[in-house]
């Protein structure tokens, strides 16, 4: 897990959060906001909040009040108690793509399969940079809708010995996500006193809270495993096309989900999510990696440290079709003002091409090698007498070269950074090796990776009560 000590980048005045908070409370208040589940509206409505048919008119102060008591910062702990990560402060924590249907590998662009969400967990485990596989790192179209929820657990549980994301599709399969982990940890107890599932619970935006969403946070927040409440903003489709605008709605839908986890559960860990970019305003398609992507994401870090909540945005998010340039800068148009911002829960860290509608391979190591450059960019500089060097000056002296000096020949194998991935070779031995461009050399990495895969060790009593929940749940939804 990374530490980002670096100042936070910080673009909203005093003046500019009054407006909002002004903007926030009156959207909420005046407009308000849906929820698709009885037992939501029947929290609200004891809870003192005005409720007509499904909307909730939440009263600001009502609301604030809620979201204090969500707890500042957390632990999430992993079945490794080296990869137990902390959400919160100036902890960052990477998670691979998340929700595609389709999978690219190489020049195949074809629906995604239980093996390559098997194979994109392995992947997950072998990059020492990602704290967790995410969730649904791919869709397993290959496998029964009602019960792939359970291959994907398990293989998340046992292919990584990491945090991993709970299912949301439904109440049901929350469910199951909490009992797989119960038995993977123990027990109930002990996933409620450290929590072990990190969950992405989005709005459909704008202004509604879906039922099947809300039934997993129901089961989620119960638990006391945090959810990632996010509104899911496309400015011009899903919001107004002012990036202010966008910003008030993302409050208002982020602060009200926050407050049902709180009535559900007072106390329940939360996370204030942001999805925020854009749509092209000649096609209508949504694009990522945008410079308002990145504006709105530098103030929703601010905005939520407002708040005092751990936040999650950001990713290696781009819209290109294939692992090209444009697939290299837009994904650092977002990763950049991630950790400028010091984003706690990043999803989307590794491998999201195409608008999300595509896991690459290729890809998922290019995002790989930018999130670690951008970790030891951001990790503050070390100023003190050695480093200075003052000796391989004496050695050196005037018009000479540090190449073979002393200073060098002991710290060259530490001293720079090493990219696994770029080519520094001159162009004659660049096209001796094949001429192979970026793309290329990121496929024959990932295979390396995966041919070298060494699973994480799992007690053997625990697999196969995995294996036999798995079994019987898969029985009892008909598959």
């Amino acid at each position: 897990m990374f530490r980002n000590r670096m100042p936070r980048y910080e673009v909203l005045s005093e003046e500019a959060m009054a407006t909002l908070d002004q903007g926030w409370r009156r959207l909420m208040s005046e407009i308000g906001v849906e929820f698709m589940d009885d037992r939501a509206l029947d929290l609200f409505r004891k809870a003192g909040q005005k409720v007509e048919e499904r909307t909730v008119f939440l009263d600001p102060d009502f609301v604030l009040e809620q979201v204090a008591k969500a707890p500042r910062e957390f632990d999430l702990q992993a079945r490794n108690p080296e990869n137990t990560v902390h959400i919160g402060g100036d902890a960052m924590a990477f998670g691979a793509v998340y929700g595609p249907p389709f999978v690219r590998e190489g020049e195949v662009r074809r629906d995604g399969t239980m093996e390559d969400f098997r194979n994109f967990s392995r992947l997950a485990q072998s990059f020492s940079v990602l704290d967790s596989a995410g969730g649904v790192v791919t869709e397993p179209n290959d496998t029964p809708l009602d019960s792939r929820h359970l291959d994907m657990v398990y293989a998340l549980q046992t292919l990584t010995d990491k945090i991993y994301m709970g299912n949301v599709v439904s109440g049901t399969n929350a469910a199951d996500t909490i009992a797989m982990t119960e038995i993977l940890f123990g027990s109930r107890e002990a996933i409620e006193e450290t929590p072990a599932i990190i969950s992405l619970i989005n709005c459909n935006s704008p202004l509604r809270w879906d039922d099947r969403m809300l039934e997993a946070q129901f089961e989620y927040s119960a638990a006391n495993q945090p959810v990632v409440l996010t509104p899911f903003i496309l400015m011009g489709a899903m919001s107004p096309v002012t990036i202010p605008a966008a910003l008030v709605q993302q409050i208002t839908e982020a602060l009200s989900g926050i407050a049902l986890s709180q009535l559900i559960r007072p106390g329940a860990p939360v996370v204030f999510g942001s999805f925020l970019s854009n749509i092209d305003m000649q096609s209508g398609s949504p694009t990522f990696g945008t410079p308002e992507s990145g504006i709105g994401l530098l103030c929703t870090g601010q905005i939520a440290r407002h708040f005092n909540l751990p936040f999650r945005t950001g990713g290696g998010l781009t819209s290109s079709q294939v692992p090209d340039a444009q697939a290299g800068y837009e994904a650092l148009m977002t990763l950049l003002p991630t950790f400028l911002a010091g984003a706690n829960w990043v999803m989307h860290s590794a491998g999201w091409l195409e608008g999300g509608l595509v896991a690459g391979f290729e890809k998922f190591v290019i995002d790989v090698e930018l999130v670690q450059m951008l970790q030891h960019e951001f990790t503050p500089l070390e100023i003190d007498e050695a480093s200075m060097a003052f000796d391989a000056h004496e050695e050196v002296g005037h018009g000479g070269h540090f190449l073979g000096a002393m200073h060098t020949m002991e710290r060259f194998r530490t001293c720079f950074y090493r990219p696994m991935l770029s080519s520094s070779e001159n162009y004659e031995r660049w096209m001796r090796n094949g001429a192979k461009d970026t793309a290329t050399r990121a496929g024959e990495i990932y295979k390396q990776r995966l041919d070298e895969y060494e699973p994480p060790p799992l007690d053997a009593a625990v697999r196969e009560e995995l294996e036999a929940y798995v079994t019987r749940r898969r029985a009892e939804l008909g598959d």
